[in-house]
């Protein structure tokens, strides 16, 4: 009786008690979720001569000298007797209950006695927090952890986060110190065995000089090559036909970074006094071509396309240009990458599409594609990311191959994503594909990822031996073609369960950039940028991808690979190169594909009067990892009997009554992710 008349009294004091803590009735969010948990029966209450912790009538706090919240279910940790000994205000210094899960939470119950708000500061702070915590999809914590995590974080995290970054990234760009978690495309248990050998290349055998130089610069590299062989032309005279070439359209086309001018005559002049003494390195001896610019080479720029870095020197030999090198070919000129390796936008301006010079060639292997395309060099080295090689390739109407993942080194090589990026050859044909692909591949000591693949010869495959499936959006000629040459062709649909495949290649590549940027973003450097809805937008939402949750992406990454494994039941397939899915699918798994020209169609709008500008037709020919052989065999069976790779973009001949407006009228599609 005299326990009821108490809490009567109890609850009369309580009504009167405004200016006094509430736990029901304060206005944050945080301290409202207390009261709930409260109200519910997940935390008690214990004060001053209270000792029915466990009543739910006791949600709202008496005016009483100690209070204490705690998880229900957890009275062993109190006391046997509560005893009040300090005022409210200083309960989170109290040593009553030095272990007890009541002192975290009463660190909740502190007032502000600055400026008398009636909330607790620090429930105030566990509100703000968790509203943070919302953008990592993680705000389920109650205000006691979501303090931890805050505490935790200060004294445990961060002081190890400023350790590994002044370790590490101090330095833009990746180059140096690699993570030691490699990525593996291999499907086969057991990884390959034995050593590659070298392709065997066939030699253009009857090949003749042509007269005029426009005909040279749009020879292939196996016929470039006989001609220097046979010494009908020389590497110095042929360096010279292209880097006048590079300097004719590229005030057009705005693809090239930097003219390696000096060092090309050297080459060049150097194959032909090897030849001279009887030595001959291969089809690639005194052939000129240009890299993309974020492949460094010494005592040049390698300006990675942006405004920040366009004028860095990296006297960094890489890996790919000691490999064309050693093979005797000439360097003329770093071509435009992207900014920092993201679509055709750089600090130089726009790269555009020699089929259609008033479009541009998008992916950032923009210089790459739009110079082979218009005949400037015989090929080039690009990379791709995610869609980098496919989309300007498919654009500018060039072959080009994404090889498997891991084929070859990039050491030297600016990097977005250690276990996405590959770099690749444009060319003229897929034979010339296949010769540069034999030059660069090979393991690179200083890349983890790489490996020195033993693939099959693809000039010695049997494709009458091959069963090569086709998707719905696959160019039938080049079914039908296949088909006419002993292919066995049927219908097939790639499937796998694994719907989010566009956010993992985002979630992989967005973290892994930013990891190789975090002190371009920290410093400001992005408000530089060339294209603010670019990297600065998604660089800064990367931030917020926690560690969870991009492993998370990972292992949903390990199960497309399974599926796409289990059912890719054909030696290869045809379809479309630059479907965005089938784009992000491809390089999460490592596949290699080979896009190749397959007709043109007439541009959108074109002038009344006629324009020889096209728009080009193209498909890809994917096969499994370690099988850029298979893809490259199937092509180079399908130009055998076609001629849409030889045709020449009209940038000097538009038409009559065609004029390009000094701003073109086309209108520019929203960007996308092609790196």
């Amino acid at each position: 009786m005299g326990m009821k008349i108490f809490s009567v009294f109890f609850f009369a004091l309580l009504f009167l008690a405004s200016p006094f803590l509430q736990v029901a009735r304060c206005q944050s969010e945080a301290e409202a979720d207390v009261a709930e948990a409260v109200e519910g029966g997940d935390l008690g209450i214990v004060g001053e001569d209270v000792q029915d912790f466990g009543d739910p009538n006791y949600s709202s706090a008496p005016e009483v000298k100690t209070v204490c919240v705690f998880p229900k279910n957890s009275a062993k940790y109190l006391p046997s007797q509560f005893q009040a000994q300090q005022e409210l205000t200083d309960i989170n210094k109290s040593t009553i209950l030095p272990t007890c899960p009541c002192r975290r939470a009463a660190t909740l119950l502190e007032m502000d006695s600055k400026n008398g708000n009636k909330c607790p500061k620090n429930i105030t702070e566990a509100s703000q927090i968790r509203h943070g915590l919302t953008l990592l999809d993680a705000d389920f914590f109650n205000d006691i952890k979501v303090l931890e995590i805050a505490k935790g974080a200060k004294e445990f995290n961060i002081p190890i986060i400023r350790t590994n970054r002044k370790l590490v990234a101090s330095i833009n760009g990746g180059l140096h110190n690699p993570s030691p978690l490699v990525f593996n495309p291999e499907w086969s248990k057991e990884q390959s065995q034995g050593k590659a050998s070298r392709f065997n290349h066939p030699s253009a055998s009857g090949i003749q000089r042509p007269i005029n130089e426009e005909d040279i610069a749009f020879m292939s590299v196996l016929e470039l090559g006989e001609l220097i062989k046979k010494k009908q032309i020389t590497s110095e005279e042929l360096t010279g036909i292209f880097l006048k070439r590079l300097r004719r359209y590229n005030p057009v086309l705005e693809s090239v970074v930097t003219y390696t001018e000096d060092l090309a005559y050297q080459q060049a002049k150097e194959a032909d006094k090897l030849l001279s003494q009887g030595v001959h390195l291969g089809p690639l001896h005194g052939i000129p071509y240009g890299l993309k610019d974020i492949i460094s080479v010494p005592l040049y720029k390698t300006t990675w396309g942006s405004t920040t870095f366009k004028n860095q020197v990296l006297n960094i030999e890489a890996w790919v240009y000691k490999r064309l090198k050693s093979a005797g070919a000439v360097l003329v000129a770093k071509l435009v990458t992207g900014s920092l390796a993201y679509d055709d936008i750089w600090f130089g301006g726009r790269t555009r599409n020699p089929w259609n010079i008033e479009e541009f060639s998008t992916g950032s292997s923009a210089g790459p594609a739009a110079c082979t395309s218009a005949g400037m060099i015989p090929f080039a080295i690009g990379s791709e990311t995610a869609g980098s090689i496919t989309y300007p390739a498919s654009r500018c109407g060039v072959t080009a191959l994404r090889p498997t993942f891991g084929s070859v080194g990039r050491t030297g090589v600016m990097s977005l994503s250690e276990s996405l990026d590959k770099l690749g050859p444009f060319c003229r044909n897929a034979a010339d594909c296949a010769v540069i692909l034999d030059a660069i591949r090979g393991e690179d000591p200083d890349d983890l990822s790489s490996r020195d693949i033993p693939f099959g010869d693809p000039f010695s495959v049997d494709i009458t031996k091959l069963t090569v499936g086709y998707l719905d959006d696959a160019d039938m000629e080049v079914v039908h073609v296949l088909e006419s040459k002993g292919v066995k062709v049927v219908p097939f649909k790639l499937n796998y369960t694994v719907d989010s495949v566009q956010g993992i290649l985002n979630f992989t590549m967005d973290v892994d950039m930013l990891a190789h940027f975090d002190e371009w973003q920290r410093s400001g450097k992005d408000d530089d940028y060339e294209a603010q809805d670019q990297w600065p937008v998604e660089l800064r939402r990367a931030r917020v991808v926690s560690a969870v949750d991009y492993l998370q992406a990972q292992r949903a990454r390990g199960k497309l690979i399974q599926e796409v494994k289990e059912n890719f039941n054909v030696d290869a397939f045809i379809g479309n190169a630059t479907d965005w899915e089938r784009v992000c699918m491809g390089n999460l798994v490592g596949l290699p594909v080979i896009v190749v020209p397959t007709g043109f169609k007439n541009i959108p709008n074109p002038p009344p009067t006629g324009t020889r500008r096209r728009t080009t037709v193209n498909t890809g020919i994917y096969a499994p990892p370690n099988h850029d052989h298979i893809a490259l065999a199937l092509a180079m069976a399908y130009q055998s009997a076609t001629n849409h790779h030889k045709q020449r973009p009209p940038i000097d001949d538009l038409g009559p009554n065609d004029t390009i407006p000094n701003h073109p009228t086309v209108p520019i599609p929203p960007r996308r992710l092609h790196m």
